[in-house]
């Protein structure tokens, strides 16, 4: 099961997070998603966790608990296209502004 995990302090690491997980059983993999310039965290990060019982403990067992400071939000990531919003075609191209000679 893949888990989000929100609300981290910009000094956790991907270890610290695999540490707090590791109490409910296996993990799989962990990312710390980090700002592509500056290399800073972002204060989210992913946790997968192959067993589904132990990612539904690990949810209910660290959701709203302290780590390094913040108080952790903790709970099964939703799939990419969820997440964004139904942004329905905005982004992406620069909508017919420039780009080219005009004659």
């Amino acid at each position: 099961m893949n888990i989000y995990v929100g609300n981290l302090s910009y000094e956790v690491t991907e270890e610290d997070l695999k540490e707090a997980f590791e109490v409910f059983g296996e993990v799989e993999t962990v990312k710390v998603i980090k700002d592509n310039y500056g290399g800073r965290s972002k204060g989210f990060g992913f946790v997968e966790m192959p067993a589904k019982a132990e990612a539904q403990s690990a949810i209910e067992g660290l959701n709203d608990k302290d780590l390094k400071g913040r108080m952790l939000k903790v709970n099964e990531a939703r799939p990419r296209s969820e997440s964004r919003g139904g942004r329905g075609g905005y982004g992406g191209g620069r909508g017919g502004q420039g780009g080219g000679r005009r004659f």
